[in-house]
């Protein structure tokens, strides 16, 4: 599943994920932001990562916010533009 979001103002952010058994999987977070330190990419796709599938975008803005170290800077995204975008692979119609 595939699903974009362009931040107002922002960047880019693409979500790829697959669902199985009503839960996210093989989240893999990408786009033309930049994060410092690097590393924070990982803990974004771990943070969604085994998340119920039917969870609401502020379900999944929450989980990065709350799994993201203090010292983590965001540039040209936000939680909320995330969850946006897997929201919008979650709707994404496989046929």
């Amino acid at each position: 599943m595939h699903g974009e979001y362009k931040i107002p103002g922002g960047k880019l952010v693409v979500v790829d994920l697959d669902q199985v058994d009503g839960r996210l999987r093989d989240v893999r977070v990408s786009g033309d932001f930049f994060l410092e330190p690097d590393t924070a990419l990982g803990e974004i796709n771990a943070a969604l990562e085994g998340m119920p599938a039917d969870g609401g975008e502020a379900d999944f803005a929450r989980a990065i916010r709350d799994r993201l170290d203090h010292g983590v800077h965001m540039y040209g995204i936000t939680p909320e533009g995330v969850a946006v975008a897997v929201h919008r692979a979650l709707q994404e119609d496989p046929a």
